[in-house]
């Protein structure tokens, strides 16, 4: 490589330009190697269920078990990734896959594995990985700045990629000279490297501001933030319908390997070591096509030539011409979840940026556990190759979603906006105390009255996803000019919460709407206590409580009122 291209490379837009931080380059190798252990893992289960029975639902229920608890547990592990340190809960989720990965080896050892031995024991794997996954995204951004960031996401796929190019063919090696044991104990010991790596890790993280939620909360303001984000839940739903359609080749390659191809154990390690080379060679041209194509151009780009690679793998009956149609299935794959993580890393604040990666993560992993169920089913009733061909059809015609869910533009990532300046509090008050309604009153002239309340709508999103609800817009039949903007908080705590959410967008957005307000008089804010029981003197001689301070306002420096 010349110094040009090196240049190129590790330049501030370049694709290994993470790489020059030392902590992430330390995190990045480390999970590398952990990569690596779960693929060699997962041919060792594939392989070992493909002894134990013969029906096609039984084989691809493997991938299914390591899939679906990242669907069940995402967003209360995202919830936990953003209200602890992101640190620990990395180490605790490692430390629960190294011990179901010790447990599996051993019982493999004794000879003590059955089918659903094996599937339950790749449901605790596959819940380390769906604890582990938000903590260790959403830390990405403390690892580098934020230049960096599409870089770095990309090149933790480029890890897990790397280590899918020659982990199943090492973990084929190994199945095949060794048997599943030795599969599943490179696999513990493959953990140990990246629970030393984050062991190590001294990580500075700024004190809260306010309390953290509890976790039932978390989870319905990460839902909350979601249901009213529009760009997330486009890029969720065209992720969860992709992991649906592509899911065949990861769930059937086994049999692919076993049935179509009449090999065994090496040829289904090369084959799976192909669509990693692919998706490598996907990921190093990320920033190519982010460049290039616009995010729905890329995406129903990669949709076609997906489906045209798996039609090729489903009629192909030669392990070359299979291995080169999955190295173009793997790149154009990992492409499209790329461009949907960055997608969603870019659009959700610091706050919920666990849990948005989370929920991303359930999309991903639910399209791939339910795809691979409905496949394997599929392969039972009319083949394997059947199977991967209505798979490939349902793959071809996915871009049709974008004609009602067109892919959001996102270019740099959502940064918080300055905090507003304190509330004025006169009155007692307490965490609990609530429900807290807000009203602010806007002065429009009336030829403004259409493009103001089409603004408005935009701030009902962005009230809702950063914490209220019961959000209203009225005007007055007395005097036409006057808007009443009118929404809820339950408790004081979260009204301080909601204020404290607000995105630069989000706060571009108010100032839009506060650029109608026409008069002498500002905009007018009333900030009440819906059930005011116990901030009223029941008797006279009853002495007034003093104004509380056992919850601050939120120390802020910016202007603003609400």
């Amino acid at each position: 490589m010349t110094g040009g291209a090196k240049r190129g490379v590790f330049s501030a837009g370049g694709v290994a330009a993470p790489l020059r931080y030392a902590l992430f380059r330390r995190i990045w190798l480390a999970s590398l190697l952990s990569n690596l252990g779960l693929m060699i893992n997962g041919v060792g289960a594939a392989w070992a269920m493909t002894q134990m029975a013969s029906s096609a639902d039984k084989v691809a229920l493997v991938q299914t078990a390591l899939m679906l608890p990242i669907m069940l547990v995402a967003m209360p592990a995202g919830a936990i990734a953003d209200m602890y340190d992101r640190r620990i809960v990395a180490l605790a989720s490692l430390t629960l896959g190294l011990g179901g990965s010790t447990v599996l080896a051993v019982l493999a050892h004794l000879g003590l594995v059955t089918p659903e031995i094996l599937l339950a024991f790749c449901f605790v794997i596959g819940t380390g990985m769906a604890l582990f996954g938000p903590a260790w995204q959403a830390s990405v951004s403390e690892q580098v700045p934020g230049e960096a960031l599409p870089a770095a996401v990309a090149l933790n796929g480029i890890s897990y990629n790397i280590a899918r190019s020659f982990g199943p063919a090492v973990g084929g090696i190994v199945v095949a000279t060794a048997g599943a044991v030795a599969a599943f104990a490179a696999n513990a010991a493959l953990y140990l490297p990246l629970l030393m790596v984050l062991f190590l890790w001294r990580r500075v993280s700024a004190p809260p501001r306010l309390p953290p939620e509890r976790m039932n909360r978390a989870i319905v303001s990460g839902v909350r933030y979601i249901a009213n984000s529009p760009s997330i839940r486009i890029v969720l739903t065209r992720t969860l319908v992709t992991g649906i359609a592509g899911s065949s080749v990861l769930a059937l390659m086994p049999l692919v390997a076993r049935d179509l191809l009449k090999s065994g154990a090496e040829t289904y390690g090369i084959l799976l070591g192909a669509f990693g080379v692919g998706a490598v060679i996907g990921a190093l041209n990320v920033g190519l096509a982010r460049e290039r194509l616009s995010s729905e151009a890329a995406v129903r780009s990669c949709a076609i030539i997906m489906g045209l690679a798996m039609a090729a793998v489903a009629l192909s009956r030669s392990s070359l011409i299979s291995a080169a149609a999955l190295v173009v299935a793997g790149a154009v794959w990992m492409l499209a979840i790329a461009l949907f993580n960055i997608g969603v890393q870019l659009s959700a604040p610091r706050w919920v940026a666990g849990r948005s990666l989370a929920a991303f993560q359930a999309s991903i992993a639910g399209g791939i556990a339910i795809g691979s169920w409905v496949w394997g089913h599929v392969a039972d009733l009319a083949g394997v190759a059947p199977s991967m061909l209505i798979s490939a059809g349902v793959m071809l015609v996915s871009p049709l979603v974008g004609l009602l869910l067109r892919m959001p533009s996102v270019g740099t990532q959502t940064e918080d906006a300055e905090l507003l300046a304190d509330p004025e509090v006169r009155l007692a008050l307490t965490p609990r105390s609530g429900p807290v309604v807000i009203e602010i009153d806007y002065r429009v002239d009336q030829d403004d009255a259409r493009a103001f309340h089409g603004v408005m709508q935009q701030v009902q999103l962005s009230r809702q996803r950063n914490g209220a609800y019961g959000w209203s817009i009225a005007r007055d039949i007395a005097d036409p000019e006057l808007w009443t903007e009118r929404y809820h908080c339950p408790t004081w705590l979260d009204y301080l919460r909601q204020r404290s959410r607000s995105t630069q967008h989000d706060r571009a957005m108010h100032q839009r709407a506060m650029a109608f307000h026409r008069g002498p008089a500002p905009i007018r804010v009333r900030r009440m206590l819906e059930r005011p029981f116990g901030s009223v003197r029941w008797k006279d001689e009853s002495p007034d409580r003093p104004t509380g301070t056992e919850v601050l306002p939120v120390a802020g420096v910016s202007g603003g009122s609400t």
